[in-house]
């Protein structure tokens, strides 16, 4: 793209003096591609960090959202904010009629999700969630390979993984995570990034049990060495099975193991495929990929072909990595009006699965999933 064609990108929530996911991730994909996305402007809570961003980022700065949606130059809103404030920043760029990129969850509870996505299709924009785990090279080499019979007919599916928040202890800035209205979870994060990634691999659900268990009613806030309410379920399980008939088990607790945080078995008629990780947050982990099939006795470590690599290229290894390969399929669909990268519609249907797991756990009862969860 030119220069007048690239897309500009206002961040919300992008502050150096506490930098989050915006300034190690979404930044850093935007400069890395650069040929279709140009950073035009940021904004932050307060005029201080918004001083030190303008600095920083060598663009505009605002202290307050609608002045970076009213930007002439921003094209592309990006909300990196915590979750209870998405509905309001969100529904201030749609109005505006700009393009959005929202974090996961799009909004706190299906409700603000479904009207966010009403919003959208009614401003005619583009939109894009960040549920990257899809566009990790690890998890779309294993959709070819299990598309292409590696494993023969997937029988089953068994992951274990860890959210590494919701431990025994937090800071300040991740201490809303414990209170489960503000709708950051280990089911609603963690959990649905692994689902989204399993749904797009092995086929969508056909029915699943949950249990939601919280277990542990305080947090040591270590700052201030004192105990805060710990609200959110810290451990989720799930059980169900997928359109073909494969069971599927996913298991997941708050904090970390001194074993592995992450394993995730696929089984099939004719072969096994493991990811291992250290941590369970797939959707930025480095993972070990292993297989094995027919007459081999254990599995293996596969090399995942470098053709896996090409989308986003040049975006820097780590936590950046898939933001920006969701980010450089997003650009593709703009250019040649395709639909690969998770949009508003999509975070609804995740957002629906989330709702029925809560269902189920509240309930005690299987849910069928008769709607099936967009792939």
């Amino acid at each position: 793209m030119t220069a007048k064609n690239k897309i500009g990108v206002g961040i919300i929530g992008a502050s150096p003096l506490n930098p989050g996911w915006a300034v190690n991730a979404h930044i850093p994909a935007i400069k890395a591609l650069s040929e279709d996305y140009e950073l035009r402007a940021v904004s932050t809570s307060r005029r201080e960090s918004a001083e030190v961003a303008e600095k920083e980022f060598g663009v505009p700065a605002f202290d307050n959202h609608q002045d970076l949606v009213n930007h002439p130059d921003v094209d592309l809103v990006v909300v990196t904010v915590k979750v209870p404030y998405h509905h309001e920043l969100i529904s201030a760029a749609l109005d505006a009629g700009k393009m959005v990129f929202s974090e996961w969850p799009l909004g706190n509870g299906l409700a603000e999700a479904e009207d966010l996505a009403k919003r959208a299709e009614k401003a005619g924009v583009h939109t894009a969630v960040g549920l990257q785990a899809r566009f990790h090279p690890a998890i779309r080499y294993i959709r070819d390979l299990i598309a292409d019979g590696y494993i023969g007919d997937v029988q089953g599916s068994t992951l274990v993984g860890s959210g590494l928040g919701w431990g025994n202890a937090t800071d300040r800035t991740n201490a809303y995570m414990y209170d489960a209205t503000n709708g950051v979870t280990v089911l609603s994060v963690p959990v649905l990034h692994a689902l989204d990634a399993l749904v797009y691999m092995i086929g969508d659900l056909k029915s699943v049990s949950a249990k939601l268990v919280a277990n542990q009613s305080e947090v040591l806030l270590k700052e201030d060495n004192k105990m805060i309410p710990f609200t959110s379920p810290k451990h989720a399980s799930i059980m169900g099975t997928v359109t073909s008939g494969a069971a599927i088990s996913v298991y997941y607790r708050g904090g970390s193991s001194r074993g592995e945080n992450m394993r995730w078995e696929i089984n099939g008629s004719e072969g096994d495929l493991i990811l291992t990780a250290p941590t369970g947050h797939l959707q930025l982990a480095n993972v070990k990929l292993e297989g094995g099939r027919g007459k081999d006795k254990t599995v293996s470590e596969m090399t995942i072909p470098s053709s896996y690599f090409e989308l986003g290229q040049h975006v820097p290894a780590g936590v950046a990595s898939n933001t920006g390969r969701l980010y450089a399929q997003f650009a593709k669909d703009i250019r040649e009006g395709t639909h690969f990268a998770p949009d508003f519609a999509h975070a609804v249907a995740r957002h629906r699965l989330l709702d029925t797991l809560e269902t189920s756990s509240r309930t005690g009862t299987e849910q069928k999933i008769n709607d099936l969860i967009s792939r």
